[in-house]
């Protein structure tokens, strides 16, 4: 909402700049987005008059005009068509810069010369009207500054509420909160009956309670709708961001910005009396005043006559009964329709209205008359006529019961501490009647505030004109309880939940296990029990995987075609180096491992996917997710328990932690597997330690994604290819903005050179300040190459 400053003062005229007032009004709640002049900046434009109008000889459209500027005649080639003698309007002087940046200098139009241009409305930048000159009363002082006299440097503060600040929905209602927080003298609008003429009165009848508790109106006979809007009206309504139409409905539209009051005003000749206000019916149909037809529903209210609806009650009116300028009789609405009746109907018909908009929050209940009398007289004064008695109609009002406030609790809400003196001084301020005993008040909320409910919105008005930034600053306290392991250390039981949710189950082992399995899985030195359970169960284990073959051949015997297993446990090696621990005698160490094996299809069967069985990239994939991709590594090498060339050696941040890879078939066929079995196992101590998160700024700029194939040796690994980008997005200042850098495809064959693979690698790039433009990209992506070329012998492809 736009309230202009000049208007707001002449309410409430604190001793406080623009500045300050926006910033006043901003720290009690009534947040100013912006304060700007009305009209942009310009200079070297004057009120001039138009001395005599001739035809160009080389143009039909263009006007040949003298102008007096105040200083001089001068000669000014008009394009206009509203030009005349005797016009007085704003004169833009050679020199003079205009809001669009034009410069205007003398030139020589169609070959006579102009020294300066006649200005339209939109060439000052205060309106879109371009349709002529801009033209000023006839009293306007010739050679006087246009941004003096039309106020053109005005501030006018746009206001952002919040949906409980209804009663700022003026100026007459943010000038009351100025008062508050000032302490400056507040002049409200008088609201002297106007002279009653005639005896007529409209027939209104109220159906619907529940939408309409007060409906006051008027009717004027004999008015002038083809009078001018004054000067003043005019411009405070420009200022606000209203275009002025017709007199009628400006006064209108002036009122409900100064008062907060929407009211209609009817061609009352086009009425089919009685009016009826009511709940519409099923599939009746309105023309808007917009022009748009709408269906309505029984949920909607509507003003209508004897024959069809006029008006959608509180929302908008009707076009069959809109004011024109051939109307001579007119009827005044101003009404209280419930909040609840309006809330919600302008989403359902899908646009939005000022008149809703402050209808569906809460328009004073109380005031409804006085407004009237007030848009009665400007109406009268304006464009004369006859006026007939107030017909007030009181149907249901709100309640307005009294809301208790304790200083006590206030204080604690607020986080300083007050006196009653204090609370009270501010309750007197907001004009809110109160009974006051030791500690405690009882308020009693006026008619146009509907949202002081309860003690807390008390405790906020109080806040509000107190002062937010008078609040003392204090740490806050809270307990800080000791934490039961490190932040940058996590439990196994984390990752249990991980490895679960991946369609694992958890399985524990003896830790005796069969020593001829065990030496064909494990490349340790074990330890030989001396007295063994049983002869199959002869030595501690030096590796986990052990126990899950067993329990995948004991899975299978029972028919289980799809097994995936993971066991957390220690194992023990013989190792000369263990100087403590409750081993530390024997030489042994107890190392933690983590160890985990998939068989059978990849996905559990179902229509939805073909099925496949289980593979290197699938456990891979599954492991992954048990720390951050990149602190990832997996080089390819061999071990006598896996298959050649679907095996891996894992490494997690630079050190080597275990093994992956496909059983060896020749160990598959020995243990009598139908299908190969896939596992890992790793140390599970550097899992356990993971990275404290750190802030980071997140970027409001959209990403650019990128794709690159590369063309690499075979030995060369995919992830080397990764780190080479992820280095050079470190090392090279223009790919400094790449953030993700991924693997999506894999060629080997036709159309390439042997022992020769392309990778497809998938890069996504994105700034903190700005959006990086087509050259940015080139700069990286040319930098990346470049990098991988000489580092890694890579080519496109």
């Amino acid at each position: 909402m736009k309230i202009p400053e000049s208007w707001l003062r002449s309410f409430v005229d604190p001793d406080w700049s623009s500045e300050q007032l926006a910033s006043e009004l901003t720290m009690a709640g009534l947040e100013v987005e912006e304060t700007s002049a009305f009209a942009p900046s310009f200079e070297r434009i004057v009120v001039a008059e138009v001395r005599s109008v001739a035809r160009h000889p080389q143009a039909d459209k263009l006007s040949v005009c003298e102008v007096f500027d105040g200083t001089e005649v001068r000669q000014i080639v008009c394009g206009a068509s509203n030009v005349a003698a005797g016009l007085r309007v704003p004169c833009a002087l050679p020199g003079a810069v205009l809001p669009g940046g034009m410069t205007i200098a003398a030139a020589q139009l169609r070959g006579v010369a102009s020294n300066g241009m006649l200005c339209s409305a939109r060439e000052l930048g205060i309106s879109e009207d371009h349709s002529g000159l801009l033209e000023l009363p006839g009293d306007a002082p010739i050679g006087s500054d246009i941004r003096v006299y039309l106020d053109l440097d005005d501030p006018v503060h746009l206001l952002k509420l919040t949906p409980n600040l209804a009663h700022c929905l003026s100026v007459v209602g943010v000038a009351r909160e100025v008062a508050a927080l000032s302490g400056a003298p507040l002049t409200m609008p008088r609201f002297a009956p106007a002279p009653v003429s005639l005896e007529e009165c409209l027939p209104v009848r109220i159906e619907a309670a529940d939408l309409c508790g007060r409906f006051s109106g008027r009717v004027i006979r004999g008015v002038n709708a083809h009078a001018p809007t004054p000067e003043w009206m005019t411009r405070r309504l420009e200022h606000a961001g209203q275009r002025p139409i017709s007199a009628l409905v400006d006064i209108s539209n002036y009122v409900m910005l100064e008062l907060g009051r929407p009211t209609h005003v009817f061609d009352l000749g086009k009425i089919r009396a009685p009016l009826v206000v009511r709940w519409a019916r099923p599939d009746e149909r309105l023309e808007l005043l917009s022009g748009r037809t709408v269906t309505l529903d029984p949920g909607i209210g509507v003003i209508a006559d004897g024959e069809e609806v006029e008006s959608i009650a509180g929302i908008m009116g009707g076009e069959r009964t809109a004011v024109t300028l051939d109307t001579t009789d007119v009827y005044l609405e101003a009404a209280f329709w419930w909040p609840d009746a309006i809330a919600g109907r302008t989403r359902q018909l899908n646009f939005v209205t000022d008149a809703a908009h402050r209808f569906e929050r809460g328009v004073d209940p109380a005031t409804t008359v006085a407004h009237l009398e007030y848009l009665s007289q400007l109406v009268l004064d304006i464009c004369g006529g006859k006026a007939g008695p107030v017909d007030d109609q009181i149907v249901a009002l709100p309640e307005r019961r009294p809301v208790q406030l304790r200083t006590a609790r206030a204080s604690k809400v607020i986080g300083a501490e007050l006196t009653d003196a204090e609370i009270g001084d501010i309750f007197t301020r907001l004009g809110l009647e109160f009974v006051h005993q030791p500690g405690s008040f009882a308020v009693t909320p006026p008619s146009y505030r509907f949202d002081l409910q309860i003690e807390e919105d008390l405790i906020e008005e109080v806040a509000r004109i107190w002062g937010f930034e008078r609040l003392p600053q204090r740490p806050p306290v809270a307990a800080l309880p000791m934490l039961s392991r490190p932040e940058g250390r996590r439990s196994a039981v984390a990752l249990k939940r991980l490895l679960v949710a991946r369609d694992f189950q958890e399985v524990i082992n003896y830790s005796f296990v069969d020593s001829t399995l065990d030496a064909q899985l494990s490349r340790e030195a074990t330890v030989r029990l001396l007295n063994p359970i049983a002869s199959n169960l002869d030595v501690m284990r030096t590796t986990l995987l052990g126990g899950l073959i067993d329990n995948l051949r004991s899975n299978l015997n029972r028919k289980a075609a799809r097994v995936r297993l993971f066991e957390v446990g220690r194992v023990f090696r013989k190792d000369d180096a263990v100087k403590s621990g409750p081993l530390a005698v024997s030489g042994i160490s107890q190392p933690r491992h983590l160890a985990a094996l998939a068989y059978g299809d990849a996905c559990e069967e179902q229509w939805g996917l073909p099925g496949r069985g289980v593979d290197f990239f699938d456990l891979k994939g599954d492991l992954i997710t048990l720390a951050p991709e990149e602190e990832w590594n997996f080089a390819v090498d061999t071990h006598p328990a896996l298959h050649p060339g679907r095996s891996a050696r894992i490494s997690l941040r630079g050190a080597e932690i275990g093994w992956i890879g496909e059983l060896h078939p020749a160990l598959q066929q020995q243990l009598e597997l139908p299908k190969p079995a896939l596992v890992f196992e790793i140390d599970l101590e550097p899992l356990l330690a993971v990275q404290i998160p750190l802030a980071g700024e997140l970027s409001k700029f959209p990403p650019v994604i990128r794709d690159l194939a590369l063309v690499v040796a075979e030995s060369v690994p995919a992830a080397e290819v990764i780190a080479a980008v992820r280095e050079a997005a470190l090392a090279e200042p223009v790919a400094k903005s790449v953030k993700y850098v991924k693997l999506f495809d894999e060629y080997r064959g036709k159309g390439l050179e042997n022992k020769e693979k392309s990778l497809a690698l998938r890069i996504w790039m994105q700034d903190t300040d700005r959006t990086l433009d087509e050259s940015q990209v080139t700069q990286a992506m040319q930098a990346i190459v470049t990098r991988l070329t000489a580092g890694l012998g890579a080519r496109l492809r």
